[in-house]
């Protein structure tokens, strides 16, 4: 009975043995190596969280790609919308041909709206912020409307590391300060002199209060600066090509204004560059009659470039973002791999069969069933009558 009960546990031993070489595995059970299970489970749920990492990584860098090549087209739309509204401001320029590029910059106009609703490969938006499945922007007549949200969507790509996938079109394309960024000089609508402004730029920010100011002018040669209750902070005389300076700011100012003609003078506040392109397809189409009509329109299309300085200036910000964004991407991929590399060399060393020991345990563990076979049937063929 006893050499029974030995030959079953050769054979469960050499059966454990084939199936460990089968299966290139140490530990077939938990019970094999309570510890070494424990560890291995940790270090297979391990490699498991970082591979998708890498694949929330590969989304986030698609997504990533798409947007730059997105902004990038927008800004070649912008640029060339800057360069036809230079071509409009060009004194030799005719009423008709001043039309024909009011014309092509209303088709820049719309695909610029086309690229702001840009999809993805899998048919969200770009730059909807978080309702992906809402067209960002629609247009009625002169007015754009932003129709997704201002949120940016985060997906984790490393330990306690989060990525934004894209930026919201409010922050791209509405959130835009006019003017020069701080404040914005423009003139009255109701203004029949040929008074231009031209640049304008913050000299002294200690000075400079955030208040809206008018200069009116009192004769062709003098004006006064009123505040926004109409009380005179300041007064002097005119000469085309000064420059206005006052409250810490300052611009220059050419042609002759009339009496009473104003020049408003406000803090930046936000515009949507599709509200800028139609601005200054509108003012470039409009026909000129006289200089006060071409001085009007110098000023808008002096404006509009100053609000297209302001909106590339935000694209290559957001370019700068994303192309940072896009490294780190990159950079987490490769510490991932790395991370995954360790573990699974980790996971190897515990888990992973030694063949060579395991094939001379085999070729042992046969022999000695063998031996114990020959030895129990022997053994069992052993009775009295071999002694008579």
């Amino acid at each position: 009975m006893n050499g029974l009960q030995a030959m079953q546990r050769l054979q469960t031993a050499l059966d454990y043995t084939q199936r460990q070489i089968s299966s290139g595995r140490r530990i077939l059970n938990p019970s094999d190596d309570p510890i070494g299970s424990s560890r291995s489970l940790e270090l297979r749920e391990s490699i498991s969280r970082l591979q998708q990492f890498d694949r929330n990584s590969t989304i986030v860098g698609s997504r990533l790609g798409q947007e730059e090549s997105a902004l990038s087209a927008v800004n070649n739309v912008l640029q060339r919308v800057r360069v036809l509204a230079l071509q409009a401001n060009n004194a030799t320029q005719s009423n008709e041909s001043r039309g024909l590029i009011a014309i092509e910059m209303r088709e820049q106009l719309g695909n610029l709206v086309q690229l702001a609703n840009q999809q993805d490969g899998n048919g969200s938006y770009l730059f909807a912020g978080n309702r992906g499945d809402t067209q960002p922007v629609s247009r009625t007549g002169s007015t754009f409307t932003y129709n997704g949200d201002q949120g940016q969507r985060f997906i984790q790509i490393g330990e306690g590391r989060e990525i934004a996938d894209s930026d919201s079109g409010a922050a791209v394309f509405f959130q835009i300060r006019n003017g020069n960024g701080t404040f914005s000089a423009l003139p009255d609508p109701g203004n029949t002199g040929t008074g231009v402004v031209g640049a304008g730029s913050l000299v002294d920010p200690t000075l400079y209060d955030r208040g809206q100011y008018t200069v009116r002018f009192i004769d062709p040669d003098n004006y006064e600066v009123l505040d926004a209750l109409g009380a005179t902070v300041a007064t002097a005389s005119y000469q085309s090509g000064d420059t206005l300076a006052f409250s810490g700011i300052e611009f220059s100012l050419s042609g002759n204004p009339d009496t009473g003609d104003e020049f408003i003078v406000a803090p930046s506040r936000n515009q949507d560059v599709f509200s800028t392109i139609d601005r200054l397809a509108a003012a470039i189409g409009t026909a000129t009659s006289s200089e006060a009509t071409r001085a009007a329109m110098t000023n808008e299309i002096n404006a509009g470039l100053l609000n297209l300085d302001q909106a590339l200036g935000n694209i290559l910000d957001t370019r700068t973002q994303v192309g940072s964004r896009l490294a780190a991407v990159e950079d987490q991929i490769d510490s991932n791999g790395s991370f995954v590399l360790t573990m699974q060399s980790a996971l190897a060393e515990i888990q992973d069969l030694d063949y060579a020991e395991a094939i001379s345990r085999l070729t042992a563990e046969v022999t000695t069933l063998e031996a114990a076979q020959k030895s129990f049937i022997r053994t069992q063929q052993l009775t009295l009558f071999n002694y008579f």
